[in-house]
């Protein structure tokens, strides 16, 4: 993206989303000038065009100089993926965005409430704050999946029967924190929700996911490795769930602020795909937003930030920082993987099953992984590494870990 180049457009009013291949106009009616590239041109151009990433990493906390005011600050201001792959760190996430993050820290920032837990994007476990916790779960909640025809069959729940059974459910937590299996077995004292036993001995993974978007429960500090419940209502920090109204454009600002300069479809992929928002929902936040956000020309195709972001944007110089981060990590689904600029081709297939990747200059040029103390990462990109940044990272894995690692690298 050559920064000298943008174009800036107020926003005016939504357009039809732009599919690859097709020619992406301005809002305002224009045609892109004759030689523009189409969006799927775009999103195939040059990897080393980094200036977008370099806003990212000033403004979410990838960067060298981290964020040193611990994991209970704005590291989890914006949703964070907890991994679910065995041997990994659930707390990886957050820690790698921070330079003075100690062992147990997430947990205690979870047990005391300054962090909340939720199944979020695609039904991932997510850490956030209540603040925004509150605005995702409105969206995340809108689309009421548990009336569907299939829940209601499968659960024996009808859908008007959802309000008493989240009043029995807040009931039986109380002040207490509870296994999924406790909280089934208190439940099925009462006659109507007897037969949820099963389910809730199975581990009621779906189930209790539209408690959490409902801002009923909570997951707490695990158990023994299990999964424990309580009441979001006892969190002092919590303050409800927003209005959709309210929560929709926010969380559309939320993401441009994040990810910008970011186009349509990516706003689809991250609030539709991920939390089933609904597209018209979604377009009607975005035209809202005509005064808050600003459309820029990217080689022809039409993306937007924030408009606080703009001047950040056009100061913007590539950044050559590299980070080991967690597989699914928010860097690298919050764009998608069908992102070029952020995962090449070669690599989207790697990403998608959740390898983790060596981000340099906020492209994923490789993937690493850890046994014991050997960290192995395998680089994939024409452009080197350079010894110091490789060494530096390694450390500061390192450190996180609280144990030294062997680097073995393959170019």
């Amino acid at each position: 993206m050559d920064v000298e180049r943008i174009k800036q457009h107020q926003i005016t009013r939504a357009r039809p989303f732009a599919h690859p291949g097709e020619p992406v106009g301005y809002l305002d009616g224009r045609r892109p000038p004759h030689g523009s590239q189409t969006l799927g041109q775009f999103r195939r151009a040059r990897r080393n065009e980094l200036e977008r990433h370099d806003v990212r990493l000033g403004r979410e906390p990838l960067s060298g100089e981290g964020d040193r005011t611990g994991i209970r600050s704005r590291v989890v201001s914006r949703p964070c993926r907890a991994p679910d792959e065995s041997g990994v760190d659930k707390a990886a996430p957050v820690r790698t965005r921070t330079d003075n993050s100690q062992p147990g820290e997430l947990a205690k920032a979870v047990a005391d409430g300054t962090v909340i837990q939720a199944f979020l994007f695609r039904g991932a476990l997510h850490y956030l704050s209540p603040d925004d916790g509150g605005m995702y779960l409105a969206l995340r909640s809108a689309g009421r999946q548990w009336e569907l025809p299939s829940w209601v069959e499968h659960y024996g729940l009808a859908a008007e029967a959802w309000p008493d059974f989240r009043a029995a459910v807040r009931d039986a937590l109380g002040d207490a924190t509870l296994t999924v299996a406790e909280l089934g077995e208190a439940l099925a004292t009462q006659r109507a929700y007897g037969h949820l036993r099963p389910v809730f001995e199975a581990g009621a993974g779906t189930l209790i996911k539209p408690l959490t978007w409902q801002g009923d429960v909570s997951l707490g500090p695990r158990r023994d490795g299990r999964l424990t419940l309580q009441r979001l209502d006892s969190n002092p920090a919590w303050r409800g769930i927003p209005d959709l109204d309210e929560a929709g454009p926010r969380a559309v600002t939320s993401y441009f602020r994040t990810y910008g300069p970011a186009t349509l479809d990516h706003l689809q992929y991250w609030l539709g795909e991920g939390l089933s928002a609904g597209r018209k929902r979604i377009n009607g936040w975005f035209a809202s937003l005509d005064h808050q956000l600003v459309a820029v020309d990217v080689e022809g195709t039409v993306a937007y930030v924030a408009s606080e972001d703009v001047d950040a944007l056009k100061a913007a110089v590539p950044s050559q920082e590299l980070r080991l981060l967690p597989g699914h990590d928010q860097w690298v689904i919050g764009p998608g993987t069908r992102d070029a600029h952020v995962t090449p081709a070669a690599l989207r297939d790697a990403m998608t099953r959740k390898a983790n990747p060596v981000i340099h200059g906020g492209v994923v040029c490789g993937t690493w992984v850890r046994r014991e103390h050997e960290l192995m990462i395998t680089w994939r990109s024409d452009q080197p590494p350079t010894d110091s940044s490789i060494e530096r990272e390694a450390g500061r894995l390192s450190d996180t870990l609280g144990q030294d690692v062997e680097l073995r690298l393959t170019l």
